[in-house]
C-alpha cells in the first residue's frame, strides 16, 4: 500500500512544519481529508491557534475553531507523521543575499524527527538546487537515514497569495516534483486531495524550483517598468494612471500598475535566482536593474512628498506627515519586508516623524520588526501632509470628510501612492495631489 493510502485511510499523518501565511491555510485544507500535524515553532502563535483565533486573517477564526488540526509546538510530534511539508520563510540578508537559516533550521529540527518511510515535501521558495544540496544532507545528518532509501523528498512551491480571498490553495494549480516517479505519484496525489484546480507534473525537483522563482521576478520586473514609467511621466507632468488606462485598451497591454515591492515573496524571489546565476559565473542585467528601481520606490515617494509640501508653503522640518497603511500589501497584517519602512525612514531624513496609522497590520510584528507605533485614525489631526501607502478597503472606502478631519489649517498634501482616489475631486477641493 502506497503512503498516499496509509494517509486517507489514517493510518499516517501528514505534518505542516511553519504555520505562518503560506502553512496554516495548508494544514487547515488538508485537515478536511487527513489527519494532519500543524507545527510551529512560535509557542504564542500555537496558542492562538489554539484559543480559535487565526492572526494571519488568511482562513478566520471560526476555520481555526472547527479544524482537527493538531496544533503544537513540541517537535517531538512530527515522529507521529509520514508526509511533511516545510513551509517556512526564505527571506534575504541586508546585502541581498539568500537567507537560508530557516529551512535549514527546519531540516534540522524535522530530520531529527524523520522515521523511515517518510517524504518530505519542500513549499519554501529557493534557488534551484537547495532542496537536494542543502536540505538533503541535513535530514540524512540528522536522522541517520538515506534518502532514496529510507526517506523521500519533494518540491512543491507555494502559490498561496495573502490576503487574497480568491486566489487560494484550493483554486490555483500546484506544481509538484519528486525525486522519483513513486515519489512524484504520491505527491501529486496528496495534493489533488485539496487542490480543485489540479497539478502540474514537473520533470524534476529543480525545474519546479526554477519555476517558482522566476515567476515573481517576472511580476517584479513588469512591475519596475511601471515604477520607471511613473518617474518619467512625473517630469513630464502626466498622470501615470492615465497613461496607462489609454494604453490599456489594446487588447494585449499588461495590466500592471506603479507601486511599492515588498513582502517575502515578490521583493525576495529574484535574489534568489541572481544570487545562482552568480554561483554559475553570470552577472544578471534585467533582473536586478529591476530590483533597484523597485527598492528605490520608498525614497522617491518620500522625495515627492517634500517637494509637495515646499510647493504648499509647509515647513519641512517637522511637519506633520500621516501615513496611511504599512504592510506590504493591502488587506492584510503581514509587515514584513514592507517598503512603507523606507518612506518613514526617508522622511525622517528630513527631520519629519510620521504618524502611521494601520487598522489591518499586526501591530505586535511592526514594534518589534521596525519599532513603529501605530497611531489611530481617530487620533490623527492637523497633519499637513498624508501619504496613502497601501490600498486598504477602510481607505478606499473612506468618505472625504474623514479624509478631510486629518489635516490642519493651510494647502492640503495628499500623497496618494497607488492612486486610490479620486485626482480630479481632490484637486477641484483645492488639494495639492500626487500619486505614481
Amino acid at each position: 500500500m502506497s503512503l498516499y493510502d496509509d494517509l486517507v485511510n489514517k493510518k499516517k499523518k501528514l505534518s505542516l512544519i511553519g504555520l505562518g501565511y503560506v502553512g496554516m491555510p495548508i494544514a487547515v485544507a488538508f485537515a478536511k481529508k487527513l489527519d494532519v500535524i500543524g507545527f510551529d515553532l512560535n509557542a504564542e502563535k500555537i496558542a492562538l491557534y489554539k484559543s480559535g483565533v487565526d492572526p494571519t486573517g488568511e482562513v478566520g477564526d471560526e476555520a481555526i475553531r472547527n479544524t482537527s488540526v493538531e496544533f503544537t509546538a513540541d517537535e517531538s510530534m512530527l515522529k507521529e507523521a509520514s508526509f511533511h511539508i516545510v513551509a517556512v520563510p526564505t527571506p534575504v540578508n541586508d546585502d541581498h543575499t539568500p537567507d537560508l537559516t530557516p529551512v535549514e533550521s527546519a531540516s534540522r529540527l524535522l530530520g531529527g524527527n524523520l522515521t523511515p518511510g517518510s517524504i518530505v515535501v519542500y513549499e519554501s521558495t529557493v534557488y534551484p538546487g537547495v532542496t537536494e544540496d542543502v536540505c538533503k544532507p541535513i535530514l540524512e545528518k540528522e536522522s541517520g537515514l538515506v534518502c532514496g532509501t529510507d526517506f523521500k523528498i519533494a518540491y512543491s512551491p507555494e502559490r498561496i497569495n495573502p490576503g487574497d480571498k480568491v486566489h487560494r490553495l484550493e483554486t490555483i494549480k500546484k506544481i509538484v516534483s519528486g525525486m522519483d516517479a513513486e515519489t512524484l505519484d504520491n505527491v501529486a496525489a496528496v495534493y489533488e486531495l485539496v487542490v480543485k484546480a489540479g497539478v502540474h507534473r514537473a520533470e524534476s525537483i529543480r525545474v519546479a524550483e526554477a519555476a517558482k522563482v522566476i515567476e515573481n521576478s517576472q511580476r517584479d520586473i513588469n512591475i519596475a517598468f511601471m515604477n520607471e514609467l511613473s518617474i518619467i511621466f512625473n517630469r513630464m507632468g502626466l498622470d501615470t494612471k492615465s497613461v496607462l488606462a489609454a494604453a490599456g485598451t489594446k487588447w494585449n497591454f499588461l495590466n500592471f500598475t506603479p507601486g511599492l515591492v515588498g513582502g517575502h515573496c515578490i521583493g525576495v524571489d529574484p535574489y534568489y535566482l541572481t544570487y545562482k546565476a552568480e554561483m554559475m559565473g553570470y552577472h544578471s542585467q534585467v533582473i536586478l536593474a529591476g530590483r533597484r528601481i523597485n527598492d528605490d520606490m520608498g525614497r522617491y515617494v518620500a522625495e515627492n512628498a517634500v517637494k509637495s509640501l515646499i510647493t504648499a508653503d509647509k515647513p519641512v522640518k517637522g511637519a506633520k506627515v500621516a501615513i496611511l497603511g504599512f504592510t506590504f500589501k493591502e488587506n492584510c497584517p503581514d509587515t514584513r519586508n514592507t517598503r512603507v519602512i523606507d518612506i518613514v525612514n526617508e522622511l525622517g531624513e528630513y527631520g519629519i516623524r510620521p504618524l502611521v496609522c494601520d487598522p489591518c497590520a499586526d501591530k505586535n510584528e511592526a514594534e518589534r520588526l521596525y519599532g513603529i507605533s501605530f497611531t489611530p485614525f481617530d487620533e490623527i489631526r492637523d497633519a499637513d501632509a498624508v501619504i496613502i501607502a497601501v490600498a486598504h478597503d477602510e481607505f478606499r472606502e473612506c468618505p472625504f470628510d474623514k479624509i478631510e478631519s486629518l489635516y490642519g489649517p493651510g494647502k492640503r498634501v495628499m500623497v496618494d501612492v497607488k492612486g486610490i482616489l479620486s485626482r480630479e475631486e481632490y484637486e477641484n477641493r483645492g488639494y495639492l495631489y500626487w500619486r505614481l
